[in-house]
């Protein structure tokens, strides 16, 4: 659709402003990099070869992105409605928990039941934890992101009560559980090419993959295509105006934020039955608030979520291989970069864009009629 008379380019909003913020914090990295006394070229090299170059990285790559696709949709969908879920950490740390009380219990049943029980647990259990904050929300008036981030202290205590004095594997110090049977690990991408006689390096990039790329389709139809999205929507544009036409602010802010603490929860999937195999502590990483820079950089759309997974994946597999490359850039210091790129993606993502947009306003203007 043509943009109006008064309206910019959608790729302007959606594409334009993005590549703009990403730029400038490239160009802020490339100072930071000057002044530890390394050359910015290298290191930008050296990113791109450890994203997607070495053996394995590629797979590292979409593993970190696929954790950045849950959480994404995560922050996207509760956005939606108007909210800001900065609980994602927390609510995948109960996911992961689902997870492993669901293998726990009944990893000697076949892959054909125990990953779909764990798939199902994992949604449940984010739910359930995002549930108790959109309630306070909806019903009491008390902040989501308050709560949200009260949830993941409490989610972060109960994860060490459990793991130290209930689920950890007898006879070890380490606060782990047990391993899960073997029958119920998620098949890696190594694994599956070998059924077809294909060789590749190992990584943790895993089946949960395709889970991912399922949930980004949900989300989609569920936001756009039906009527509980419409409402949803329509909630987070302006709660008055839902009133007036009939829709529950409180029924669409409690289902938006389900619908995001389950998404929240597939972290917990993909890490804990896809790479460890057994629950442990921190697995999450800060996942949960890197989706909310990856949800603003791509716009709240799951393509835009997918894309700018892959740029944070990139990101992520990349500065690890920086601190080996290169000496003066010490792990400090990657954290740094990539706080920098989430900082202009994220926080700051409407910085330039008063400024594009008045640009193309003003070549409209001048433009020939």
């Amino acid at each position: 659709m043509a943009a109006g008379p008064n309206e910019i380019p959608r790729w302007v909003d959606y594409l334009l402003v993005p590549l703009v913020n990403l730029i400038v914090a490239l160009l802020l990295t490339g100072l930071v990099v000057i002044a530890v006394g390394a050359d910015p070229w290298q290191a930008l090299t050296a990113l791109v070869q450890g994203a997607v170059v070495y053996p394995g990285s590629v797979g590292a790559t979409l593993y970190y992105a696929t954790n950045f696709i849950f959480a994404g949709l995560a922050v996207a969908v509760a956005f939606h409605a108007g909210l800001f879920n900065i609980g994602g950490e927390g609510q995948a740390y109960i996911g992961g928990l689902g997870v492993a009380l669901g293998c726990l219990a009944f990893d000697s049943w076949t892959p054909w039941l125990g990953v779909p029980m764990a798939v199902i647990a994992a949604a449940l259990f984010g739910a359930a934890w995002a549930y108790i904050p959109a309630y306070l929300q909806a019903k009491r008036g008390s902040h989501i992101v308050i709560t949200t981030i009260m949830f993941n202290f409490i989610a972060s205590a109960l994860m060490i009560y459990l793991l130290v004095d209930v689920l950890i594997m007898p006879g070890q110090q380490a606060p782990r559980s047990r391993d899960f049977a073997p029958e119920v690990w998620l098949p890696t991408a190594q694994e599956i090419a070998a059924w077809f006689g294909i060789a590749i390096a190992r990584s943790p990039f895993n089946l949960s993959s395709l889970l991912a790329l399922f949930c980004c389709g949900f989300v989609w139809v569920f936001i756009w295509h039906t009527r509980w999205g419409y409402e949803i929507r329509t909630v987070g544009h302006s709660e008055r105006a839902a009133c007036y036409a009939g829709i529950s602010p409180s029924r669409a802010i409690i289902m938006a934020m389900l619908v995001s603490g389950a998404l929240a929860g597939f972290i917990g999937f993909n890490d804990i039955l896809g790479v460890h195999h057994y629950l442990l502590q921190g697995f999450t990483g800060g996942v949960g608030f890197v989706g909310i820079a990856v949800a603003l950089m791509g716009r709240n759309h799951p393509l835009g979520v997918v894309l700018a997974s892959l740029l944070f994946g990139a990101l992520y597999q990349g500065g690890s291989e920086l601190t080996f490359d290169i000496p003066q850039i010490t792990r400090e210091m990657v954290v740094v970069i990539q706080g920098l790129v989430i900082l202009f993606c994220g926080a700051l993502e409407n910085m330039f864009k008063p400024h594009i947009v008045a640009l193309f306003r003003r070549r409209q203007v001048e433009a020939p009629a």
